[in-house]
């Protein structure tokens, strides 16, 4: 087993077998990112307050209750022999490199990853504007919100280039790895602490590339809860049911440990206590249930989290049918053709993506990878009543849309192949931006940049700092008051049930509902403002156990550019989330590709290779591929 790497200490890892490939990948992330394996392990099994302290608590006791710990073993255990294998290899690397871990951890943090990347917050906005707007004020924020990625992806035969978006997060979501052996060779972007390549990957003669394919595909259930001598209950559509509860303990590091009490029903796990109906759905409150023993139910510490209010549980994919899709690991990284890629993400559970391929034969093949259940179209709207039929989920899963194109976009927004999955999509200014360049020839290191507020413009901070002041007055709109009427939810949903925040990303579309003129509520004349860039600043979020002096760097773009660097207009001009990596796939010439991050190879800050992509980054340049081992430099510190 053999690490070489490249001048930006990018990883290359060469073995003689799948499984020893595996746990050198294990070793290699445990030396470049073991801080940040020591947190996401400790995120998707609940306890990262024992290490970070209270503020962790809030996203602890969500983990616990969502039970992510519990479906990632429920995965590992229903995974093909040859997988397991496969993550116990890895595991083994990582453990090998003095980080604890198991073999079903790769599947916990992937789920930390993805858990609120899907709908369900939305679906507690949405019920919030019913019950304070109604109904009718829904189109008025029918707009990506906060937990719309703003990715792109475009494929010409041959070529794949594009930009995921996410938080923008130090050390960064993506670890750039090459990975080899007889089977094969596979250059991509991977979760640190997961093993291959999932979304973003070149395998020599196949590339393939994904977006968020703005799926629907997490509900959420009103619960009617009750108490009973033998336990709790839940009002499900055939009668009452048994609830699965328990108790687990959070230690708090410099603080006392913090007891929750858990439940699941037949929907799913119970996580969030608040008045969350749509408008028409009986809200029930088990507040006032006779306690019968139940802890948390009645009589609770008000200081705990326990089983109080009306409950809310979510229902997923992968915890229902205890499977996360990671069957398609292996398959994908020895995928040779299109079909064998698209064959491969067949297996794939969520999140559901959108997928562009192509291979040397100069086909381009678009789909749609995941589940998305089979049920009644209020499902994707709002929270629905758990005892309810007309609300189950159906036999089977929803047919995805494979097909091959001459050229393909993707952005978020609403396509044939995927308007039937979800209603909340991204406006299509950008997916026809990309288009337009594409058509005139741009290079695609171009079109990444592609922007209508650069940095130095003064008139582009005057222009959004009116809109800021415009988004701020609308705050005080009496209509709109509401809206700011106590929502209940744990605090870790506020990206998504902030009213400030969801006016300021649909800002034209509340407009619009209102019948305002943007200039009748503030004088664009009257915004004093500097240039952009010295407002727009990038922001990144950094691990919790230790954070590092980050230098000002303007950014430019905007959420509506091809350069989607998302602030929140009248929040904050800071800029938390973005392109979290860029890459140029080309399988006719595979050392003509090229990638980027927006930091750096290596999660150390001792590290040269810390943030030393950053400049790069910013300025829209790319790193290139090398393919040529003879160009790369071994890692003595990994001997064969």
């Amino acid at each position: 087993m053999t690490v070489y790497r490249d001048d930006y200490g990018i990883p290359h890892l060469r073995a003689g077998s799948v499984l020893e490939l595996a746990h050198l990948q294990g070793r290699v992330t445990a030396k470049d990112r073991g801080d940040q394996l020591r947190v996401e392990r400790l995120r998707s099994e609940g306890r990262l307050a024992s290490l970070a302290g209270p503020d962790e608590l809030e996203w602890d006791v969500f983990a616990r209750r969502a039970r992510l710990d519990d479906t990632a073993r429920r995965c590992f255990a229903t995974l093909s022999g040859e997988t397991k294998a496969f993550l116990s290899a890895y595991a083994d690397g990582v453990r090998a490199g003095g980080i604890e871990w198991h073999p079903w951890s790769s599947l916990g943090v992937f789920q930390v990853h993805h858990i609120l990347f899907g709908t369900f917050p939305n679906k507690m906005w949405r019920a919030h504007v019913e019950r304070t707007l109604g109904t009718s004020a829904l189109p008025w924020f029918a707009i990506e919100g906060p937990g719309g990625s703003g990715s792109n992806a475009w494929a010409i035969p041959g070529e794949i280039a594009g930009d995921p978006h996410r938080l923008l997060e130090l050390p960064g979501v993506y670890q750039q790895i090459r990975l080899a052996c007889p089977e094969f060779d596979v250059a991509g972007l991977t979760f640190p602490g997961v093993p291959g390549v999932q979304h973003f990957g070149h395998a020599g003669p196949v590339a393939w590339a994904i977006t968020n394919a703005m799926a629907d595909y997490q509900d959420l259930y009103i619960e009617e809860l009750r108490a009973t001598p033998t336990g709790l209950e839940a009002r499900g559509a055939t009668g009452w049911e048994p609830v699965v509860t328990l108790q687990e303990t959070i230690g708090v590091r410099g603080s006392d440990p913090v007891v929750v009490d858990i439940a699941e029903t037949d929907r799913g796990p119970v996580i969030a206590f608040a008045a969350t109906a749509g408008a028409g759905d009986s809200v029930v409150s088990v507040a006032g249930a006779a306690g019968a023993g139940v802890p948390g139910v009645s009589g609770a510490d008000a200081a705990r989290p326990g089983l109080s209010g009306p409950a809310l549980s979510l229902r997923t994919p992968a915890r229902a049918g205890s499977d996360l899709g990671f069957d398609a690991l292996l398959p994908l990284l020895r995928a040779t053709t299109a079909d064998q890629v698209a064959d491969a993400l067949s297996h794939w559970v969520e999140p559901v993506n959108s997928v562009l391929i192509t291979d040397r034969t100069g086909r381009v093949v678009q789909l749609a990878a995941g589940r998305v259940p089979v049920r009644d179209d209020r499902n994707r709207w709002v929270p629905v009543p758990g005892w309810d039929p007309a609300h189950s989920w159906q036999p089977g899963w929803a047919p995805m849309a494979r097909f091959d194109v001459d050229t393909a976009v993707n952005a978020n927004d609403r396509r044939p192949d995927t308007e039937e999955h979800g209603i909340d999509f991204a406006p299509p200014a950008r997916a026809r931006r990309i288009r337009t360049l594409l058509d005139a020839g741009v290079p695609h290191e171009r079109i990444h940049m592609d922007t209508s507020m650069p940095a130095g413009s003064a008139e582009a901070g005057r222009h959004e700092a009116w809109r800021s002041a415009v988004a701020r007055a609308l705050w005080e709109h009496p209509e709109l008051k509401p809206l700011f009427a106590e929502c209940g939810y744990d605090p870790l949903f506020a990206p998504w049930t902030d009213p400030r925040g969801r006016i300021g990303h649909a800002l034209d579309g509340v407009l619009l509902g209102l019948g305002l003129e943007p200039a009748t509520l503030v004088d664009p004349a009257s915004v004093e403002s500097s240039p952009w860039g010295e407002r727009h600043l990038l922001h990144p979020i950094q691990l919790p156990t230790h954070e590092v002096d980050f230098p000002d760097v303007p950014l430019s773009g905007s959420r509506d550019c091809v350069l989607n660097t998302s602030s929140v207009t009248g929040v904050s001009d800071r800029c938390l989330r973005g392109p979290v990596a860029r890459y140029v796939w080309d399988v006719t010439d595979r050392q003509r590709s090229r990638w980027v991050v927006p930091f750096g190879a290596s999660g150390d800050p001792a590290s040269p290779h810390f943030v030393d992509q950053l400049p790069l980054w910013t300025s829209g340049d790319l790193v290139p591929l090398v393919t040529d081992w003879d160009r790369l430099m071994p890692d003595l510190t990994f001997p064969e």
